[in-house]
């Protein structure tokens, strides 16, 4: 069932006991200024889209190229949107079968980003992500083991976004998927909150000044603080669990993110990665978020889905047949 989330409005504006200021412009007037909230601060309010085709990673074909040319991104949008297309019949009937769902459920969108760049990350400069250290490598081999050996044992050992409990796009820090990359943002006087479309998360982030919380309480999303420089939100997360692994990140992933107002229309998101246990240097990205006119939908993502069912009861019939023939 869809609905919108309107009611969220509603909430935050209890929980806040402050009126919610209106929306900004819709057209950049000449010597366009951020606009600012009933209680004076930078005005982020909206509901805003990441989708992008450009990717995290620079792609080996577009090694020690940072940027594309005009050309390059009209042939680049144009294969990407051949390749991407999950309506092609043109592989086996496994293939197809195995794609889930067709092309009307996503929205990778159809274009790379502004810039031109070759990855959303911008530094390093190779963009790509640093390599993992060599504690960090042992981990991951053991979790890939692990989920070699115990992938479907039972609902436990199944992946975050399966469980339905944490989505990658839902972060920090929040980078675009296949489908669901909008975001509604919501202010009252001493807090932001985003609320994220995938699996309907809501992370609310205080701008009081009040310290994180203590180092043994762990969250899914971690635990952020923010804080204004200028007409930036400055984000700080700390205090994640180990279970989440962004990239093969640690329990002492430390996050900052930087939302700034680039125009009317446009927020300029960045982030940087700040790990030493992990990944052998530090590591930035950046993406613009895109002002959409458009609710957000609730995604009916729920741990008990037939999805993780169906992977638990084929498992099972797996076993008892290699049972059988032994």
């Amino acid at each position: 069932m869809n609905r919108q989330l309107s009611a969220s409005l509603l909430v935050i504006a209890l929980l806040l006991r402050a009126p919610i200021a209106a929306q900004a412009p819709t057209r950049a007037a000449k010597g366009w200024t951020p606009p600012r909230t009933a209680d004076g601060a930078p005005d982020l309010q909206g509901v805003w889209n990441t989708s992008t085709l450009t990717p995290l990673e620079r792609p080996a074909e577009f090694a020690g190229k940072p940027f594309l040319t005009e050309a390059e991104v009209a042939a680049y949008e144009q294969r990407m949107a051949v390749q991407n297309n999950r309506d092609r019949r043109d592989s086996s009937p496994q293939a197809d079968v195995g794609g889930a769902y067709n092309d009307f459920w996503f929205e990778r969108g159809s274009r790379v980003v502004p810039s031109k760049r070759t990855s959303l990350i911008t530094d390093p400069a190779d963009g790509r992500i640093p390599p993992l250290t060599p504690e960090a490598q042992k981990k991951a081999a053991e979790r890939a083991e692990y989920r070699r050996l115990h992938e479907a044992d039972g609902p436990e050992d199944l992946g975050l976004p399966v469980r339905c409990l944490l989505w990658p796009t839902a972060g920090p820090p929040m980078l675009p998927g296949g489908y669901n990359n909008n975001y509604q943002i919501l202010q009252g006087p001493g807090y932001v909150m985003i609320i994220v479309e995938m699996i309907h998360d809501a992370r609310i982030i205080p701008t009081d000044g009040r310290p994180h919380l203590p180092r043994h309480v762990r969250q899914w999303m971690g635990d952020s603080r923010g804080r204004w420089e200028g007409t930036t939100l400055v984000v700080e997360t700390t205090n994640f669990t180990d279970k989440t692994a962004f990239r093969g990140s640690g329990d002492n992933l430390r996050l900052i993110e930087r939302f700034t107002r680039s125009g009317p229309d446009e927020i300029l998101y960045q982030f940087t990665v700040e790990d030493p246990a992990s990944f052998t240097r530090p590591w930035s990205a950046e993406l613009p978020m895109r002002r959409i006119d458009e609710p957000l939908y609730e995604y009916a993502c729920h741990e008990g889905n037939y999805g993780m069912e169906g992977i638990l009861s084929g498992a099972r019939t797996d076993e008892a047949k290699a049972s059988a023939s032994r």
